[in-house]
């Protein structure tokens, strides 16, 4: 008896951090949205289809400034930082505060879900 409840509050306890994960993960398709909204017209998510800005096609694991074909300002270049949910985040609360010098003149997305669902979509986009 007391396995079989160990082992049912073991699955309730999964199952709540899964769903706690998942809501924390963002909605791709309210990122899609946002996304073509603020950030389509400088940034594609096509492969090598660079604009003003780079193709975030694959961006989430990718080190900053690190995308052939583009030309990234020094800023960039010099980040040191690979794009994960937290480090997309941080970036776009305030993209010109958070690693001043860069080109993009995007003044970032202050509401945490807006942030949540662009990352959620840019992390389909591979």
């Amino acid at each position: 008896m007391r396995q079989v409840l160990l082992g049912t509050l073991m699955l309730a306890g999964s199952l709540c951090l899964f769903g706690a994960g998942a809501q924390a993960a963002g909605d791709a398709e309210a990122g899609k949205v946002l996304f073509t909204k603020k950030c389509g017209l400088c940034h594609s998510v096509e492969q090598g289809k660079n604009k003003i800005g780079p193709s975030l096609y694959g961006v989430v694991g990718r080190k900053a400034g690190s995308l052939d074909g583009y030309t990234y300002s020094e800023a960039m270049k010099n980040a040191n930082r690979t794009w994960d949910d937290a480090t997309l985040d941080d970036y776009l609360t305030n993209p010109r505060q958070k690693i001043p010098g860069v080109k993009m003149i995007f003044a970032g997305l202050p509401e945490e879900s807006d942030r949540q669902n662009v990352i959620a979509y840019l992390a389909t986009a591979k």
